[in-house]
């Protein structure tokens, strides 16, 4: 079965929708890296784990951006958004709450993300 144009541009929408948000994530941790890090420290966890979480949020948003290694990408990505939930598991909050159930249904389409594939709007690198 092929893929018409709609799902490939579909992928592509879901590719920089979902990257958008750990490029974001990137910037913010560079930019003003103190509210990670006081959510680290709040679950008992080193403060300068953030700077691999920078790298990982940048690193694995840009190949979303680019349609490379997609599925093990979203894959782990998805994973990282599971964990991170962890963080904002606030019952008192419900700013924070809402962040956890985000970040499930964020893992959820990366999961869907990570079985699809990248579609054919990628960069193949010279093929």
């Amino acid at each position: 079965m092929t893929r018409g144009h709609f799902d490939d541009g579909a992928l592509l929408a879901a590719r920089l929708l979902l990257a958008g948000l750990f490029l974001g994530g990137a910037v913010q941790k560079a930019v003003d890296p103190a509210p990670a890090m006081a959510l680290l420290a709040m679950r008992g966890m080193p403060e300068f784990l953030v700077w691999p979480a920078l790298a990982f949020n940048a690193l694995a948003g840009t190949a979303l951006v680019l349609g490379v290694w997609t599925r093990p990408v979203a894959l782990a990505l998805a994973g990282y958004a599971a964990f991170t939930s962890i963080f904002h598991f606030q019952p008192a909050d419900p700013w924070q709450m809402t962040i956890f159930v985000k970040n499930w249904a964020i893992a959820g389409g990366l999961l869907a993300l990570a079985v699809a594939g990248a579609g054919r709007l990628a960069w193949r690198g010279g093929r």
